[in-house]
């Protein structure tokens, strides 16, 4: 397998507590994860066009760029830029996972059961994005803790 690399333009957002029908009480997503999950969706299925990954251990890379702040100096924008100034406020990095894994379930793989590796991270930048990397594990005897 190859690795397979995704950028989807604009605010990544985080995945949020399902909200629930008060007539059925079925679970659904809120308006900006279910769009977000869509576009993502969209952008995987225009990049891989290959067969569902399955049986095969993936390492997945996600990075999270959020937009700045229009309040943000010039001086705190060209940190933030350089990754020196980091977000540590929420939403948590964790949300933004569930999201990007949750929207390319079905499309990239078919259960996220085959991720035994992920890395992910959250920055500030001029331009708003979610950038995805996928590769088969190759162990290495430094795994583990």
């Amino acid at each position: 397998m190859k690795e397979i690399s995704l950028t989807l333009l604009g605010d990544p957002v985080p995945a949020a507590r399902p909200r629930f029908s008060r007539r059925s009480g079925h679970a659904y997503d809120p308006g900006t994860n279910r769009q977000f999950k869509q576009m993502l969706a969209y952008e995987a299925q225009a990049q891989y066009k290959g067969e569902l990954l399955d049986g095969i251990p993936l390492e997945v890379y996600i990075a999270c760029y959020r937009a700045n702040q229009k309040s943000t100096s010039k001086v705190e924008r060209v940190r933030r830029e350089n990754k020196q100034s980091l977000p540590i406020k929420k939403p948590d990095t964790d949300n933004y996972v569930k999201s990007v894994l949750d929207a390319l379930t079905g499309i990239i793989w078919h259960d996220d059961n085959i991720i035994v590796h992920i890395d992910a991270y959250k920055f500030y930048s001029e331009t708003p994005r979610t950038e995805v990397i996928i590769k088969e594990y190759v162990g290495s005897e430094k795994d583990g803790c």
